[in-house]
């Protein structure tokens, strides 16, 4: 397995689609308008790049594209994943002033030099924020939208009125704990078996990478995505909002507040499933994306 892009610690993945992913990251280098030195950008390519539409998926809060593993195979040939500025394995040395604005133009960048043409985002708890954001922004780019118990809505991460010094620093240790995260795993899932040591593994690797605190303390002091609430409405994509009917994170209030807020959307519930129907139930969330990508309508 080629590891070289990840942290050496990938070499003890074990389930079958973690080594798979893990043998497909690669690093693009993406010039933004956000500093003169392109920034190295983990990501895996769709298996045939000219397929339309593309999907593009995006995780979520202090995560990787390692949240994809199970649902990006079912997606083939045309799904796209990648790490948004700040998170991953993507750099974070180069920008020291993190926040929505700039993981927006990162990720535009990221579109036009890697897919350049419209382009089905799909977008996980905090992706899914920074999904609308992006569809908001860009909407010439977007064929649709798939917000999967995403965020938006709800307020950003609790943390943020303790990141000064030494508080940010006692936060983003707390939060680096494997007893900590093996919490939050549990609480993501309803089925709480899914919670191995290789999904734990999954969603500890990007911490080994440089810059993991200082990035995670920029972007919960920029406040994060809680701009966005009323800006929802005006989302003109079609949109699938997908939610596990457990979702003990978000709760599920949100995913009616998405259908009734956007104009073109259509809400599909994923039964006994928690936080992330893609880790959960990727088949059950795959065939909820297949039928609404076969009804959008032709793109350039």
């Amino acid at each position: 397995m080629t590891v070289s892009v990840l942290p050496n610690a990938a070499a003890a993945l074990s389930e079958l689609t973690s080594i798979d992913l893990a043998a497909r990251v690669q690093l693009a280098a993406v010039k933004t308008p956000l500093i003169e030195t392109p920034i190295p950008t983990a990501y895996v390519a769709a298996e045939d790049a000219a397929s339309t539409p593309p999907l593009l998926l995006i995780h979520g809060f202090d995560s990787s594209l390692f949240e994809f593993r199970r649902l990006l195979p079912l997606l083939e040939p045309s799904a796209w994943a990648m790490d948004l500025l700040g998170f991953g394995f993507s750099d974070r040395a180069l920008i020291p002033n993190l926040s929505p604005g700039a993981i927006k133009l990162h990720l535009h960048s990221f579109w036009q030099q890697q897919i350049g043409r419209p382009v089905v985002l799909v977008g996980a708890s905090m992706g899914g924020a920074a999904a609308i954001d992006f569809a908001l922004t860009y909407p010439e780019t977007l064929a649709g939208l798939v917000l999967i118990d995403a965020a938006g809505f709800a307020a950003g991460p609790a943390m943020g009125n303790l990141m000064v010094p030494p508080l940010d620093s006692w936060a983003t240790a707390f939060l680096r704990s494997p007893r900590v995260r093996r919490s939050i795993s549990r609480q993501a899932y309803f089925d709480k078996t899914f919670v191995t040591a290789d999904a734990e593994l999954c969603a500890a690797l990007h911490l080994q990478c440089p810059g993991w605190q200082e990035a995670l303390i920029a972007f919960t002091k920029s406040g994060g995505y809680n701009f966005l609430a009323a800006k929802i409405p005006e989302i003109a994509c079609p949109t699938l909002v997908i939610w596990g009917e457990q979702d003990k994170i978000l709760g599920t209030k949100d995913a009616r507040r998405f259908e009734r807020a956007i104009p073109n959307s259509k809400l599909v519930w994923i039964s006994n499933c928690g936080h992330v129907p893609h880790l959960e139930k990727p088949q059950e969330t795959a065939a909820a994306i297949a039928p609404f990508i076969a009804q959008l309508p032709p793109t350039a």
